[in-house]
């Protein structure tokens, strides 16, 4: 069915410089089987991938794909042909037309045979290809919601819509890229269990990329490993698991104990969401909830439960329609300690204060590409560090901006660049203007200022001066951690920022999440859908579903047990 032999790729950097991606690769594909590929991030999986669907091109070798052989010179043609032949899904791809599941199947079948989607007249459509796409929704478990607006349906459910829209072009390969690997294990479940059934009713080969250990173990006949481009062991899965996990390193034996002292408390929380034609599709009610020191606790739950805007509340990014979020802040003041609670919707100098205690890290949460990790590492301690964020109440005062503006414009300094732009854009100011206020810390003193979360984080003082391409791939997350602890905030936020590690790197972050828990007395609230990540960090876990809190639990390992029933996540047993 496929045949790989002697293919190598690189790619070229802009100074010249050759990276090997794949080399000499050979490897036989039968059909109707599921093959799985794993590996680090880096170590050529994806490249691979777009290789066997016509999108990128190779240096040398060839493979045979049905009844196409391709090799670096063949013509568009081929690589065209070969396009034709297969299918890819993404982790992330959400390309779908805003009309109802059914609708968006039709369409593809249209397109299928006629050449062009877009132009298709759906009535017609309807007549020609009906009964087709009704057999295609109920292959991956979607046609109790053919007559649904795609807009409205789940993560999950967008998922399984794109196979159905893939199978209409009746592939006989699919690619899978990361099959939901950001995604809950409801979610996750839903997705490995409508490929299985492609592959048994439709005998569809499928050639599936993950890190995942356990998505490996529920769907794929055999798994390759692929180490720096190259296939190192090729068997089956559980030896092939085993190879990729065999030098993982051991969780470092930190316990994280919390207090009983609150310092942040959620009162009486009250959020609702609505479509544009006013159906209310969460509504987060009567949450209470106190985040107390040293705690550690993973928000758990299925996807659109909720977790994310309680998050997003807690750190001050938005707000809830009723009810209150409040922080402990503490001063000293004429020698003695004054404690106030601060509402965290009210504008004023202390909710600066607030924010620069927090540290938010977000899902797409990514290193610049072109900036060195020490000049990145200067613009953060520009806006969180103590000294930094008081003279910059004193530039505000220069130009004649009020306390509220300026609290309003450091709350964008823990939003991702795209969104904090767009809010700025929003009220007519130039992105400029949080530079003026927050200008860079020194860049010459930043290696004594991040020396000991350096060492905490593992992290060697040499890749200071490195790019995020001139990192590895644990170097790299590791970075990005040490973005967010290097004003050593005391409230760490994390929104799956971690869901796409393989878990190797996973458990380097882990064990550095730990040692700087232990010496930092950090408290973390994070929401991740790896059940085994929150086992290993978490003290306490909350289990929310549809908006409300269902669950609290210091006994985390059995909360998750239970979640992972709730969810029927069999790949999980």
């Amino acid at each position: 069915m496929i045949s790989i032999k002697n293919l190598s790729k690189s790619y070229k950097l802009d100074n010249g410089e050759e990276i090997p991606a794949l080399k000499n690769i050979n490897l036989e594909v039968e059909e109707g089987e599921i093959l799985g590929i794993i590996g680090t991030s880096g170590s050529g999986k994806t490249s691979l991938l777009r290789i066997l669907r016509g999108v990128e091109k190779f240096d040398e070798g060839e493979f045979t794909l049905s009844r196409y052989t391709i090799k670096p010179d063949s013509s568009q043609f081929y690589f065209n042909q070969i396009k034709k032949e297969t299918a890819i899904h993404l982790q992330r791809s959400f390309g779908i037309w805003p009309e109802t599941v059914l609708d968006n199947v039709l369409r593809k079948l249209y397109g299928a045979k006629y050449g062009d989607e877009a132009s298709c007249n759906l009535e017609e459509a309807h007549d020609q290809f009906d009964k087709e796409a009704m057999e295609l929704l109920e292959l991956v478990g979607l046609d109790h919601k053919a007559d649904h607006l795609a807009s409205v349906l789940s993560g999950g459910e967008k998922q399984r819509l794109i196979m159905a829209r893939q199978l209409a072009k009746k592939p006989k390969v699919m690619l899978l890229d990361e099959p939901a690997t950001m995604a809950c294990p409801k979610t996750k479940q839903e997705i490995l269990d409508a490929v299985k059934k492609i592959n048994e009713e439709l005998n569809i080969t499928i050639i599936l990329v993950s890190h995942l250990p356990e998505i490996h173990k529920f769907l794929a006949d055999r798994v390759i490993l692929l180490e720096d481009g190259e296939i190192v062991k090729d068997g089956p899965v559980d030896e092939i698991v085993d190879e990729f996990l065999k030098d993982i390193d051991e969780p470092v034996d930190i316990t994280i104990e919390s207090t009983d002292e609150a310092i942040i408390k959620a009162t009486d929380i009250d959020k609702r969401f609505y479509l544009l034609k006013g159906k209310n599709v969460l509504h987060m009610k009567d949450v209470n909830l106190d985040v107390k020191r040293g705690n550690v606790l993973s928000l758990v739950g299925p996807s659109g439960a909720g977790k994310t805007i309680l998050l997003r509340m807690l750190g001050g990014l938005d707000y809830p329609d009723d009810g209150d979020v409040l922080f402990k802040l503490v001063n000293n003041k004429d020698g003695e300690e004054e404690v106030r609670w601060v509402n965290i919707k009210d504008a004023s100098l202390d909710r600066m204060e607030i924010r620069r205690n927090i540290g938010f890290m977000h899902q797409e949460f990514a290193l610049n590409y072109y900036a060195t990790v020490q000049s990145q590492l200067a613009v953060k301690l520009g806006y969180k560090r103590w000294d930094m964020v008081e003279e910059a109440k004193e530039r505000a005062k220069e130009l004649g901006l009020p306390d509220i503006l300026l609290d309003a414009l450091y709350q964008l300094t823990d939003l991702p660049e795209r969104e904090a732009k767009a809010r700025l854009e929003q009220i007519g100011l130039d992105p400029s203007i949080l530079d003026e206020l927050f200008p860079k810390f020194p860049e010459t003193l930043i290696k004594e200022e991040v020396k000991d979360l350096f060492e905490a984080l593992d992290l060697p003082l040499d890749i200071l001066g490195r790019k995020s391409y001139e990192l590895s791939g644990g170097q790299k997350v590791r970075a990005m951690l040490a973005l967010v602890l290097v004003s050593k905030p005391k409230i760490l936020l994390l929104d799956e920022p971690f869901g796409d590690l393989d878990p190797k790197t996973l458990r380097i972050v882990a064990n550095s999440l730990k040692r700087i828990c232990k010496d930092y007395g950090t408290t973390v609230v994070m929401v991740s859908h790896n059940t085994d990540f929150i086992k290993e960090l978490s003290n306490r876990a909350v289990f929310i579903d549809e908006g409300l809190l269902k669950d609290d639990s210091e006994d985390v390992e059995k909360l998750v047990d239970d979640f992972i029933g709730f969810c029927h996540a069999d790949y999980l047993m």
